[in-house]
């Protein structure tokens, strides 16, 4: 290998000043990655990848070639297809009202500042919305940041050190588990919802200065709610404060779109909630803390992921603005979202499949249990016109694979049935009805 690797390298040297810059570097790459020590990583690689799809568990990527709506088109097929596994839950990643604002921001403000916050990447924008955000939640203040990852990644090593405790639903998003991987407090996890474990951590870790539990308000790939009632009656009992991630919940959930505490009628029970304008709010990107003033005047000293990263661009936090105005003076949005989950979870109930999750909630996970069988099932039913995605280990645990169907404001009634009767035609074909 070594007197390939040389010959290759005295080939390149001998033709590397007939050659542009370009091929040049190009070449000094291709010889790296041929040396003995990268050609035996590269090696490790493809093994990992080839076991990833023996398993048929490796994801490929389809290409949109349409803005994100209910109906979208995909790169190499005629037709447009129903999208039935966005994050787009009110419809408003193509919002015409939505398009202009951030239009009307990049006019006004500009691409981008090229700038974390506190050096000169605030704009009056930037603090509008912050103020739209602690607004909506009842909170005192909000701090942004570029994703809702970020937001996690900062919460928890800026507020707890060793002497306090943090109690973690198993289940939680991976963004939380990192984040409090990253912090230095003793840290629990509680078993998925249960509440008996969840006081058995508490109290065996009482001494803690700082209690916090932290959950999911709704848990993405299963689409179930958190007992927020009895979590905040626990939190009363033992002295803890609430945080939640309200990912999957803001804009959309509770009769008028603010979220978990809202549908389960704790709204001024929970101390912290973290989100994003990823998904309901507009589709595009960004996340938040909302919370008490000390806690986001904290932040905005010492969250890393906030110091050390740039601000969210001008277009991105127009149109964010305009959302939640939209929301605000109207909740119908919310009130079809729910129509169109009892008409989708109801049908595909009566033709025989198993719908995980709760069923007032948009996300609709299709049981499946075998991960090959969930993704040919994806791939099958996208020739029916409907665009969905298996998912498997190691997003789900082994044998609960899954198509995480996600309902949307967009959809209209013939968009509901015809994704119901094409599921239930790939269903009987594959003999699982």
């Amino acid at each position: 290998r070594v007197q390939i690797v040389t010959c290759y390298i005295m080939q390149a040297l001998r033709g590397a000043f007939q050659r542009p810059a370009s091929t040049q570097f190009s070449l000094q790459l291709r010889s790296r990655w041929m040396s003995v020590a990268t050609s035996s990583v590269r090696e490790n690689l493809r093994g990992r990848l080839d076991e990833i799809r023996e398993a048929g568990t490796f994801k490929t990527e389809r290409v949109i070639t349409s803005p994100q709506a209910a109906r979208i088109s995909v790169e190499g097929r005629p037709d447009s297809v129903l999208n039935f596994c966005a994050n787009n839950y009110l419809g408003l990643a193509n919002n015409p009202e939505v398009i202009a604002a951030a239009k009307d921001a990049l006019d006004t403000h500009g691409n981008g500042l090229g700038s974390v916050r506190f050096i000169c990447g605030t704009q009056d924008i930037h603090k509008e919305l912050e103020s739209h955000i602690a607004e909506f939640h009842g909170m005192d203040d909000a701090i942004l940041y570029a994703s809702c990852f970020d937001a996690n990644a900062g919460i928890f090593e800026t507020l707890l050190g060793p002497e306090d405790a943090v109690f973690s639903d198993e289940l939680n998003h991976a963004s939380i588990i990192d984040g409090i991987r990253l912090c230095k407090a003793q840290k629990a996890r509680y078993r998925h919802r249960d509440l008996d474990d969840l006081e058995a951590q508490l109290e065996a870790k009482a001494d803690a200065r700082i209690k916090m539990i932290v959950s999911d308000g709704v848990f993405s790939m299963d689409g179930t709610v958190a007992p927020l009632p009895e979590i905040c009656d626990l939190a009363d009992k033992h002295g803890a404060i609430v945080f939640l991630d309200e990912c999957h919940a803001t804009g959309m959930f509770g009769p008028t779109g603010r979220g978990t505490p809202e549908h389960c009628g704790v709204e001024d029970r929970v101390d912290i909630i973290n989100s994003t304008m990823g998904k309901a709010l507009g589709g595009a990107m960004g996340g938040y803390t909302a919370g008490p003033q000390e806690l986001i005047d904290l932040l905005r000293q010492r969250a890393r992921p906030y110091l050390f990263s740039n601000t969210l661009p001008p277009a991105v936090v127009g149109a964010t603005n305009r959302v939640f105005e939209m929301i605000k003076e109207d909740s119908s949005l919310v009130q079809k979202l729910g129509k169109n989950v009892e008409r989708f979870t109801s049908r595909m109930t009566q033709a025989g499949f198993t719908v995980g999750g709760d069923p007032s909630h948009p996300i609709c996970p299709i049981m499946l249990g075998d991960a090959r069988l969930a993704a040919e099932f994806a791939d099958e039913v996208l020739d029916l016109g409907i665009f969905v995605i298996g998912f498997s280990f190691p997003v789900v645990p082994h044998g609960k694979a899954r198509i995480r169907c996600q309902i949307s404001a967009a959809h209209s009634e013939s968009d509901i049935d015809h994704a119901v009767e094409s599921f239930a035609t790939i269903g009987k074909a594959k003999g699982i009805l």
